[in-house]
């Protein structure tokens, strides 16, 4: 399973989101504390074991936004 993963860098930080699951975002100071509540979030989310890797790819960067591919088997 291929999802994206959004990262927006505010004035006051990290929001994170993943936009094909209502609901799952986040907000931290930096952008690798944002990263590790999102997929904490998104293994609660969709029932995901804990001892599944969940790998990370960057795909894009515009301006504030940052675009990740995270990738997983279900």
């Amino acid at each position: 399973m291929v999802l994206d993963l959004h990262v927006i860098h505010t004035d006051d930080g990290y929001t994170a989101e993943v936009p094909s699951i209502k609901g799952c975002e986040c907000w931290a100071h930096q952008e690798d504390e944002a990263i590790n509540k999102i997929i904490e979030l998104l293994k609660f989310y969709l029932h995901v074991p804990d001892d599944k890797k969940i790998l990370l790819d960057r795909a894009r960067r515009e301006n504030s936004l940052t675009v990740y591919k995270l990738i997983f088997d279900k």
